[in-house]
């Protein structure tokens, strides 16, 4: 390709609006440009690198056996209903009616779509399968941002299993894992597998691949010690026992009229967070529901959502509040609330005594509050957020939290899917048997947008060489030389016959334009072709990963090159 036939409309500046180092980068080198918030069009540098993206996938894919589909992107409604996903994925989920009244959504995810398909498995011989595709995704997000990573409309490669019984999803569970694990190694990109929630997708084991990033919106807590990682949505830490004194024989109310908040209270009555009962009210499934985690803990939504296997969430109103428990947020608590208002626990609350909470009178708390002495817990779990520097669960050792980006997600889906479409094969022995199912996805454009978050210095990309737009970039400086443009042209067709992705910088702009716009695009290997190299027979030769330039004879050139990319393959 030639640079003076490619689109490439390189910025000098920033853009003002880009909170990310990728957002920069694909903006300012031509790759991306924004239509609407969450919506962006890839110009051609940008296609080059999805294709090999897509590329690598398809291969790791191909390799475990799965086979490609493409499936419709928009959805009938009665698909989305059986599954109950139509009410429970809520705002998310882009819906429409068609001309005649039905009721239509743009695909979010396509777990109900195949799950259709494989309806016509059936027999146990017709198992295991593996499919897969590459589709456009729609997900109404509330607030876009940072370019590529949280977007409204973008391509998703998304895999299925159905296998007969666990065993087979175990399998290929462990055949996605590991592909996973080789398509990230592929495209440079570090990743770390934690445990994750399964969220609305459903299902028992659940993993995520997550890549380190100061743009990244997700928390992973992570063991130095021995390994242990999970998303904070899951994470769980070996909080030190704490030995409580014999607090009060019954809680005792005290006024606070100039206190609404955990610090507040700990600021002006000498009440430690960590001796607080902080009380949240939700609406679970259409029901008030109190929801207690200590003072200086903070409540994980998806944990709550988990735990209650719920389909719907919030938190309630002021109002809802006012009329169940007669104060406003600031001075609640659970001693004495009715039977039917559910009270759920944080696991680090069992056994505490003389703590404080509110007390349900605007401007009232309670001390000496003796937990499962004073209050009905009808269910305690694991709900709070782990912090660092907390003792790992599995070896005690301090945790780090670290932020990062979400590239790939696996899930072991069971039979949600199946049992609720009617999928079934006849067993061995020929008695129906429901498929299991697990779900793979990968975000292309995300991955791509996470590599350049990972591959980047000052002066632009830094790609590596399988996913680069192009792997050489021939500058040439002085194009109205005729030497110097026949020994470019020349070596260009040469690197072409070796089947090199090569770029010709046929351009007629200064040098430092040209250098400028080659290392912001990242492209791997510069060859500068110039009048004063060729003088004495040789060209430079360049990689923008290190900034290490050697002179190489002209006639040597497209060999020395091509040694390079094996040694970097």
């Amino acid at each position: 390709m030639r640079w003076s036939q490619l689109y490439v409309p390189t910025l000098r500046e920033d853009p003002a609006d880009a909170d990310a180092v990728s957002h920069r980068l694909l903006v300012r080198g031509g790759f991306v440009r924004q239509l609407m918030a969450g919506h962006y069009s890839l110009l051609p540098l940008a296609v080059r690198v999805r294709a090999k993206i897509m590329d690598i996938v398809r291969e790791e894919m191909t390799a475990i056996g799965s086979q490609e589909f493409v499936l419709p992107t928009m959805h009938p409604a009665e698909i989305w209903q059986r599954s109950g996903r139509w009410e429970s994925i809520g705002e998310e989920m882009f819906r429409l009616k068609d001309r005649k009244g039905a009721d239509l959504a743009l695909g979010v995810t396509h777990e109900e779509i195949f799950t259709v398909l494989s309806q016509e498995l059936r027999s146990y011989r017709d198992l295991p399968q593996m499919w897969f595709q590459f589709q456009t995704k729609f997900r109404d997000e509330p607030r876009p941002k940072s370019g590529l990573l949280r977007v409204r409309e973008f391509t998703m490669k998304d895999s299925y299993s159905f296998d007969l019984d666990e065993a087979g999803l175990d399998r290929s569970f462990q055949l996605h894992k590991a592909a996973y694990q080789r398509i990230f190694a592929r495209l440079g990109l570090p990743v770390l597998a934690v445990q994750a929630s399964s969220g609305t997708m459903g299902g028992s084991e659940s993993v995520e691949f997550m890549a380190a990033s100061a743009a990244g919106e997700d928390l992973v807590v992570r063991c130095p010690g021995c390994g242990y990682a999970a998303n904070t949505e899951k994470a769980m830490s070996a909080l030190p026992a704490v030995v409580d004194g014999p607090g009060l024989d019954a809680p005792e109310r005290f006024d606070t009229p100039d206190a609404r908040t955990i610090e507040e209270l700990a600021r002006r009555y000498d009440v430690p967070a960590e001796r607080q009962i902080k009380t949240l009210v939700y609406v679970v499934d259409g029901r008030l529901t109190l929801v207690l985690v200590r003072g200086d803990h903070s409540l994980v939504e998806q944990k709550l959502v988990d735990t209650l296997a719920a389909t719907a969430v919030r938190p309630a109103t002021a109002e809802e509040i006012e009329a169940a428990l007669g104060a406003s947020p600031g001075s609640l608590g659970a001693v004495g609330v009715a039977e039917e208002l559910p009270v759920l626990a944080d696991e680090a609350l069992r056994g505490r005594t003389d703590m404080t909470t509110g007390a349900n009178t605007d401007g009232v708390h309670l001390r000496g509050v003796s937990v499962e002495r004073d209050i009905a817990v009808r269910r305690w779990a694991d709900l709070r957020e782990v912090t660092a520097g907390e003792p790992c669960p599995d070896c005690g050792a301090p945790l780090d939290v670290a932020v990062t980006i979400e590239v790939g997600h696996i899930f072991k889906l069971g039979r949600k899917y199946t049992e609720a479409l009617g999928v079934a094969v006849a067993g061995a022995d020929g008695e129906r048997t429901v498929p299991i199912m697990g779900s793979y996805g990968i975000g292309v454009e995300r991955a791509l947008a996470a590599v350049v978050e990972t591959h980047h210095d000052d002066k632009g990309i830094v790609w590596p060489l399988a996913v680069a737009p192009f792997e050489v970039a021939v500058v040439v400086l002085g194009t109205k030389d005729e030497q110097v443009r026949a020994a470019a042209e020349t070596l260009y067709g040469q690197l072409r016959r070796e089947r090199i992705d090569v770029l010709l910088d046929d351009r007629d702009e200064r040098p430092g334009v040209k250098f400028r716009d080659v290392e912001l695009i990242g492209i791997p290997y510069r060859i500068t072709v110039g009048a004063r190299g060729l003088a004495d027979g040789l060209v430079e030769v360049t990689a923008r990963a290190t900034g290490e330039t050697e002179s190489v004879p002209l006639a040597e050139a497209a060999d020395h090159v091509r040694k390079l990319l094996t040694a970097a393959e």
